[in-house]
């Protein structure tokens, strides 16, 4: 009886683990968006922010009319040298991969703090549509003081060390 009744409660929790499994996974694009940001420092002094968004389906179907928008960086501290903050997009396959990339320069000092961006897109059994966000980034210290080299540094080390009785062979 008691080997009946367990076999007959794990054939159950079985069936509730594969119908929830199933429910769980349906036939719906799920998106992820991965936003990197890189600083270059050029001679002039002036500094570009190199942007990237790589956008993932990890779902199971497609995703259509996929618009990707990035309104974290102000106007009054960065100018778009190429390419756009927004880009669209027809549809992205299951398992598939889209990349955008531009590039801005910086206008003002200091640290900067960027939001996620958005990616919207319609799911063809739905009427909303459907938002995702990416990643956000680190901080960026814009235009940072570069402290100046200490050219001298490993001649004050080895000098420092011989004054207290070390001695090289």
């Amino acid at each position: 009886m008691a080997t009946l009744m367990t076999n007959l409660l794990l054939t159950a929790c079985i069936a509730l683990f594969l119908v929830s499994a199933a429910t769980a996974v349906g036939d719906s694009p799920f998106i992820i968006a991965h936003k990197k940001a890189s600083l270059t420092r050029l001679k002039s002094g002036a500094e570009r922010v190199s942007v990237s968004i790589d956008i993932y389906n990890q779902g199971f179907s497609t995703a259509y009319d996929l618009s990707l928008v990035d309104y974290s960086w102000p106007q009054d501290a960065f100018d778009v040298i190429s390419g756009n903050i927004s880009q669209s997009w027809e549809k992205l396959d299951a398992g598939g991969i889209l990349s955008h990339s531009f590039e801005l320069e910086a206008k003002k000092q200091g640290m900067f703090y960027g939001a996620p961006a958005v990616v919207s897109f319609r799911i063809p059994t739905k009427a909303a549509l459907q938002e995702a966000y990416s990643t956000s980034i680190l901080p960026l210290d814009v235009l940072a003081e570069i402290p100046p080299e200490k050219k001298f540094e490993w001649v004050s080390f080895v000098y420092n060390n011989n004054k207290q009785g070390i001695q090289r062979y």
